[in-house]
């Protein structure tokens, strides 16, 4: 057995995901690992798990950029050529969609990004 399947047993991923996705410590499960909108907690309430060395960077903002632009663009696309509404009231409907559902992902993109690092021992890039 070597040291790589070690650590990677571990640590599972999936779950850290999913702790991350829901904003709570990747160890425990049950600590808030955001204080306020972004800010990575400098240690878990619950079980004392150091997060000083994660860093996400800009990647949140990169990977919810993508997602959805991907999900809102064939959206405008049909809401367009089925409905034929006035640009303005497309284009109002579909901005205050595009920064509602950023606002809601951006967050738990983080939360998964620190939550991915930490099951891989990664400690920021």
């Amino acid at each position: 057995m070597t040291i790589e399947k070690n650590i990677s047993e571990d640590r599972p991923t999936k779950p850290a995901l999913m702790c991350g996705w829901r904003r709570k410590c990747p160890n425990c499960g049950s600590g808030p690992l955001l204080t306020g909108y972004l800010k990575v907690v400098d240690r878990c309430a619950v079980c004392h798990e150091d997060f000083t060395p994660q860093r996400a960077d800009d990647g949140p903002a990169y990977i919810t950029i993508l997602v959805v632009g991907h999900l809102m663009a064939p959206l405008i696309h049909v809401a367009f050529t089925t409905f034929r509404p006035d640009p303005l009231v497309l284009a109002s409907v579909f901005t205050v969609g595009c920064v509602a559902l950023s606002l809601y992902m951006l967050p738990r993109v983080k939360g998964m990004i620190v939550a991915f690092q930490w099951a891989r021992r990664m400690h920021g890039f």
